[in-house]
C-alpha cells in the first residue's frame, strides 16, 4: 500500500476526527510500519482504546483485553507487538512464551496494575485460606501468578459464577467487583480498609481490594445528568470499572467490544461512551452514520503513550522486549488458561 493510498482511507474515515496534516505524517509512518511488519513477520495487536490513526491503519487485530489475549495465544508469527499496556503485553508473553513480544513504549503501565501487588495476594490467601482469587487481567503477571483465574470486563460475571464458591476473592479494581457483586447478588466487603470479616451467615460473599482505574472513577452521575439535559435523547454506555451508581444510571454496561457491538445493532439518535474517548472516535471513524456525542474528555495517559512513530521504532530496533520469568509465567499462564475457557458473560442490560 502507498503513502497516497492509506492517506485517502484514514482521510475519508477520520477527515472530522484528526486534521489532514497530521492525517498526511501518520500515514506514512503507517506505511513504514506496515512495510516492516511484512518483512519481520510479526503481529500487530491493537486495543480498542488507540488513537485513531493508528487503530484505523496498522493492527492485524483490534479489540479489548480478552478478543486480544485470545488472539495472541493462537498467534503464528514470529514478533507480537502489542499497541497497549504493559500488563496486556504481559499477557502475550505469558500465552507465547516462544513469540518475541514487544510493547512499543518503555512504560505503558496501568494505575489498576500498580495499586496491588504479589505479596498483597499472598497476604490476603493466607487471612482467607481455601477462597479462591479471581485477578482481573488488567495485573502483573506476579498477580497472575497468585491467582486461581483471571477475568475481564466482558466474562468478570461468568468467571465468579463458574467457581461455584460461596465466598470468592475479586482483585483489584473497586468498582469492577462492586458491579460484579451486584450482578451475582454478593454481599461485599473490603478488608483493606478494616472492614470485619465476612459475615459466615452470609451466602455469597465478595472479597474486594480498593483500586481503580484512573479514567473510569472520574465519572460521575452529575456529568450523566448534565448530558440527559442537553441531549434528552442520547443514549449513554458506561464501562464496569466506572462506578456502580454511573452504570445504574447509563443505559447500558459492558466491556468495549460490548459497547462496540451494541452500537453497530443499535439506531439510537445519538451516543455517548463513558470510557477512554480515543475509542468513541475509532467508533465515528468506523461507523460515519452513527452519531457519536464529543463530550468526552478522559484520556487514558498509559494508552496515550503508545504511538505511530514508538512502533515503527519498536519493529526497527526491537524494543521494548517483555520478558516474565518461567517460572512465574507458567502459573500466570493457568489463571488466563481458565479464563480463556470461559465465554463472555451476556451484557446485564440487554439491547432494546
Amino acid at each position: 500500500m502507498t503513502v497516497d493510498e492509506l492517506y485517502r482511507i484514514l482521510k475519508a474515515k477520520l477527515r472530522d476526527i484528526v486534521p489532514d496534516i497530521e492525517l498526511r505524517y501518520k500515514a506514512e509512518l503507517a506505511v513504514q510500519i506496515l512495510t516492516l511488519k511484512k518483512e519481520r513477520n510479526a503481529l500487530i495487536l491493537g486495543h480498542n482504546y488507540m488513537e485513531p490513526a493508528l487503530f484505523h491503519s496498522i493492527p492485524d487485530i483490534t479489540g479489548d483485553s480478552l478478543e486480544l489475549s485470545r488472539a495472541a495465544a493462537r498467534a503464528t508469527q514470529d514478533i507480537i507487538v502489542f499497541c497497549g499496556v504493559r500488563f496486556m503485553a504481559e499477557t502475550a508473553k505469558i500465552l507465547s512464551p516462544q513469540k518475541t513480544v514487544l510493547l512499543p513504549a518503555k512504560k505503558a503501565g496501568c494505575s489498576l496494575a500498580d495499586g496491588i501487588t504479589a505479596n498483597d495476594v499472598r497476604r490476603l490467601k493466607e487471612q482467607y485460606p481455601g477462597v479462591p482469587v479471581v485477578s482481573y487481567v488488567n495485573t502483573s503477571a506476579e498477580v497472575k501468578a497468585e491467582s486461581d483465574v483471571c477475568c475481564t470486563s466482558s466474562n468478570a460475571v461468568a468467571v465468579v459464577e463458574s467457581l461455584k464458591a460461596d465466598t470468592v476473592i475479586f482483585l483489584p479494581d473497586e468498582y469492577l467487583a462492586r458491579n460484579v457483586a451486584l450482578e451475582t447478588g454478593r454481599h461485599i466487603i473490603f478488608p483493606t480498609k478494616g472492614d470485619p470479616l465476612p459475615d459466615t451467615t452470609l451466602e455469597k460473599v465478595m472479597i474486594g481490594w480498593h483500586a481503580r482505574c484512573e479514567v473510569h472513577e472520574k465519572y460521575t452521575v452529575d456529568d450523566i445528568k448534565n448530558v440527559r439535559q442537553q441531549f434528552p435523547d442520547v443514549v449513554i454506555l458506561a464501562h464496569p470499572e466506572c462506578s456502580p451508581e454511573v452504570t445504574a444510571a447509563a443505559d447500558f454496561t459492558g466491556s468495549t467490544s460490548a459497547m462496540i457491538q451494541y452500537i453497530e445493532r443499535t439506531n439510537a439518535p445519538r451516543y455517548l461512551l463513558l470510557t477512554e474517548c480515543s475509542m468513541g472516535d475509532n467508533i465515528a471513524g468506523a461507523h460515519p452514520e452513527k452519531e457519536m456525542l464529543r463530550l468526552c474528555s478522559m484520556r487514558c495517559p498509559h494508552m496515550n503513550e503508545i504511538t505511530l512513530q514508538d512502533t515503527l521504532d519498536s519493529l526497527k530496533y526491537t524494543r521494548y522486549i517483555i520478558n516474565v520469568p518461567e517460572e512465574i509465567r507458567v502459573r500466570a499462564y493457568r489463571a488466563l488458561e481458565r479464563m480463556l475457557a470461559i465465554g463472555p458473560t451476556v451484557p446485564n442490560k440487554p439491547l432494546d
